[in-house]
């Protein structure tokens, strides 16, 4: 990793904004170092990581497509979630948020696909999948990673914890270390 990057985990910052604000400025500063692009396609985020990368000064070098598929029909029409994968596992699993991940990488072209599924709630849990969960998953072909969370708290804080941990994990797909 470039000495010259500000690491998000050097320091701890005192909101959830700072955080992903610092996240976002970090994935972006090495993405366009390494002439990377990166694609989302976000559920229950609602475009909300997307938003924290465009908020960093020179992210158009970087972000190359966001959408946000919040219904099943946008997950089929725009990435590679099937009707099998739904019918099977459901929109909020992690069968689905790989298959948003690489189906956006594949769409865009880009180097990165990143995809998000959950429940924010308030309503829409189940005793299966109660609200807060949520799947995320990078792909980037040589390194993937998919993780299922469930977080606590009202929908605003499902979706900024959501975002927090999908900005780590971008980190920590392009660093590739343990945080």
């Amino acid at each position: 990793m470039d000495t010259n990057i500000k690491s998000i985990y050097s320091s701890t910052p005192k909101t959830p904004t700072e955080f992903s604000t610092q996240a976002a400025q970090d994935v972006v500063e090495i993405l366009r170092e390494r002439g990377l692009k990166i694609a989302f396609a976000e559920s229950c985020t609602g475009g909300m990581v997307s938003a924290a990368i465009t908020g960093i000064p020179g992210s158009s070098a970087v972000l190359d497509l966001s959408i946000v598929t919040y219904s099943n029909s946008a997950k089929v029409k725009y990435t590679q979630v099937t009707e099998e994968v739904l019918r099977e596992h459901g929109a909020v699993s992690s069968q689905t948020a790989e298959l948003m991940a690489q189906g956006i990488r594949s769409t865009a072209g880009s180097d990165i696909g990143v995809g998000i599924t959950g429940i924010a709630g308030p309503d829409g849990g189940s005793i299966e999948k109660p609200v807060g969960t949520v799947y995320i998953a990078v792909f980037s072909g040589e390194k993937n990673d998919v993780k299922h969370f469930e977080f606590a708290g009202d929908r605003q804080a499902v979706r900024e914890a959501t975002c927090r941990h999908a900005l780590t994990m971008i980190y920590k797909i392009l660093t590739e270390v343990d945080v």
